[in-house]
């Protein structure tokens, strides 16, 4: 499913000053063919094209994997390009194809509107289903499998909206994305909401859509789904791009080939700083449109509460070393049975350690202690920092406030999730501070035998 051509010895090839590709190996050129170009023309392939735009401007060696639409399926690879005489010398390897179906079960692909749905769908450009997720068929009395190759339309019975309009067939005329196609599952009559976005080739072509279909009688998305939808679309299409952002930022100022301008290095460590930013407001985001959902709700599990706090102090170890401020942790010897879900916690952990080295001054610590009082567990994060006025204590728990705008921060989001999740849990999160006596943030959950 995702083999890896390990044999095939890298694909070679240079791009002159001014991006015409000049030298290429038959598999580089037949790659760029089928993207809409030739030997001697500018490079047709956009990823790589931009890489080698990037290559000539910066002149530094800039390795990356890049990811491209090909027919069913994702072709990946790993593209080394350097500075040669002017021109740029590529080195590709690491070819990678990827179906669709394995796309749809690891959650991948395209951006997915309709974080609401219960199992997922993708067609090329003919509306011929190409993959389903296993969750879809034992109920409605056919096997997934059996489904492929025909007709969405085979599958789902269409039906027009209050206006007589079929929201499906309308996005496919303008190649865009949809919501609110209302269908029923042919085999069973189940009634769906399907939701949908475009998928597209390596030329930027329509190549399908990839959707979801929602069960309608586990109650209909709520009036401000559209918020929602626009919030999952909004990650998706923003997590990747900022992914690589943050990664070449970093590489650039690693310097991994010798040495760059000081000046360069400084505007990679900036651009990674935002691109940073910028990638846990969209997590805050997400967040916040899960846990104000109705009938959101978190795992109640064991856990051991000390172990997640050294897991989440072991995860911004690096930060607070960067900040010059040490983290006091619980010993390992130390347990702490309580019940909760165990990725929400480490989340609630992970944004009040990180808090508290935000606001810690250099030379300062952290402490991260646990401890039982009676049927509560605790874990209490605190500080050296400057405090908080008891004026602003509640007001730190609101959506999207900050007490000083202009100290570096993130969005506002981080206290208000971490409590809207720990009062989830059956918990709370309480706040002990003061002007110069630094914070006690303290996570409370159920605790157990």
């Amino acid at each position: 499913m995702n083999a890896v051509d390990r044999d095939l010895r890298p694909v070679r090839g240079r791009l002159d000053e001014t991006g015409r590709l000049v030298e290429a190996d038959s598999r580089l050129a037949d790659l760029n063919e089928a993207a809409g170009g030739a030997m001697g023309a500018p490079l047709a392939i956009p990823g790589l094209a931009d890489v080698g735009r990037l290559v000539r401007k910066l002149g530094v060696t800039v390795s990356r994997k890049l990811v491209m639409a090909d027919g069913q399926g994702d072709l990946e690879l790993w593209v080394r390009a350097e500075p040669d005489s002017g021109g740029v010398r590529l080195a590709l390897s690491a070819w990678r194809e990827r179906t669709a179906a394995a796309r749809i079960e690891e959650g991948q692909g395209p951006p997915l509107v309709a974080s609401y749905g219960a199992w997922r769908w993708e067609t090329d450009a003919a509306l011929r289903l190409i993959a389903l997720s296993s969750q879809a068929g034992p109920r409605d009395g056919f096997h997934p499998a059996a489904v492929l190759g025909q007709p969405l339309t085979g599958l789902f019975a269409l039906a027009e909206d209050a206006d007589g309009g079929l929201p499906l067939l309308a996005a496919l005329a303008i190649n865009q994305p949809f919501e609110g196609q209302q269908a029923a599952v042919r085999p069973s009559g189940r009634r769906v909401v399907l939701a949908g976005v475009p998928r597209r080739d390596r030329l930027g072509a329509f190549a399908g859509f990839v959707g979801t279909a929602f069960d309608v009688a586990a109650g209909a998305p709520r009036a401000s789904a559209s918020i929602d939808l626009f919030v999952t679309r909004l990650g998706a299409a923003l997590r990747a791009p900022l992914g690589h952002i943050i990664a070449n930022a970093d590489s650039i100022g690693a310097a991994p080939d010798g040495p760059i301008q000081d000046a360069y290095v400084g505007y990679a460590a900036d651009i990674s700083t935002a691109g940073r930013h910028l990638l846990g407001l969209v997590d805050d985001l997400a967040d916040l449109e899960a846990i104000e959902r109705p009938g959101f709700a978190v795992a109640r599990e064991p856990i051991d509460l000390a172990d997640l706090a050294r897991r989440a102090a072991g995860l911004l170890a690096v930060r607070a070393s960067a900040a010059e401020v040490s983290i006091e942790r619980p010993v390992e010897e130390a347990a702490l049975a309580a019940t909760g879900e165990f990725r929400r916690v480490l989340q609630i952990l992970v944004n009040l350690i990180g808090n508290a080295i935000r606001y810690a001054p250099p030379g300062s610590r952290v402490s991260v202690a646990v401890e039982r009082r009676g049927g509560t567990a605790t874990v209490t994060v605190a500080d050296q920092g400057k405090g908080i006025a008891p004026g602003d204590h509640a007001r730190v728990f609101d959506k999207f406030e900050r007490i000083d705008p202009a100290e570096p921060g993130g969005s506002g989001l981080g206290l208000y999730i971490a409590r809207r999740l720990a009062r989830a849990m059956g918990g709370d999160i309480t706040l002990e501070s003061a002007p110069g006596d630094g914070t006690r943030f303290t996570l409370l959950l159920p605790a157990r035998a």
